[in-house]
C-alpha cells in the first residue's frame, strides 16, 4: 500500500466532514437538537470557539497554528521517509483527515461545527464531530501500534 494513499484517505474523510457539517449547518438552527435515540444519542448544532471540552476559547489564531505545525511534525517526523505498514498508513490518513477537517472549519468559519451528542448514565458529554472521533480513534491506534511494535522488539530482543 502506497503511501499516497495517506493522502487519499484523508482528502476521503475531509470531504465526508465537511459533507456532514454543511448538512447540519443548512438544515438546522444554532443549538437545534434532533432525538436519534431517546436518552441518549442527538443531533445537536453548536459552535465550538475552542479546542476539545471549549478549552482555549476564543484563541483561533493559536489553533490555527497549532494545528497547521502538527501537520508539519506529522507529515516531515512520522511519514515523510518512513517505511509504513498498512496500519500506520491507514491511521495516519485518518489522523490527518480529522486535523484538517477541523482547521478547514477554523479558517473558513472561525469556529468548529460539532454536532454528535451523547447522554451516557445522565451524564450529557460535550458535543463532538466526525473530524474528533477521526483524530480521537487515530492516535488511539498509534499507541496500540507503537505498544505492539515495542512488544515485538523485545520479543525478537529475547530470541536473540
Amino acid at each position: 500500500m502506497k503511501k499516497k494513499f495517506i493522502l487519499f484517505i484523508a482528502f476521503f474523510l475531509f470531504l465526508f466532514d465537511q459533507l456532514i457539517k454543511f448538512v447540519v449547518v443548512t438544515n438546522m438552527k444554532l443549538f437545534e437538537s434532533i432525538k436519534v435515540i431517546n436518552n441518549f444519542f442527538y443531533i445537536t448544532y453548536v459552535e465550538n470557539k475552542g479546542a476539545a471540552f471549549s478549552i482555549l476559547t476564543g484563541q483561533k489564531w493559536f489553533l490555527i497554528l497549532s494545528s497547521i505545525i502538527v501537520l508539519i511534525i506529522l507529515y516531515f517526523n512520522f511519514i515523510k521517509g518512513q517505511k509504513l505498514n498498512k496500519y500506520e498508513i491507514i491511521t495516519y490518513g485518518t489522523l490527518l483527515g480529522g486535523i484538517i477537517g477541523n482547521l478547514y472549519d477554523r479558517i473558513t468559519r472561525g469556529i468548529v461545527v460539532d454536532y454528535l451528542d451523547f447522554i451516557i448514565f445522565n451524564y450529557d458529554a460535550p458535543i463532538f464531530n466526525f473530524a474528533d472521533i477521526c483524530i480521537v480513534v487515530s492516535m488511539f491506534v498509534l499507541v496500540l501500534l507503537q505498544l505492539r511494535g515495542e512488544k515485538d522488539e523485545i520479543q525478537n530482543r529475547r530470541e536473540q
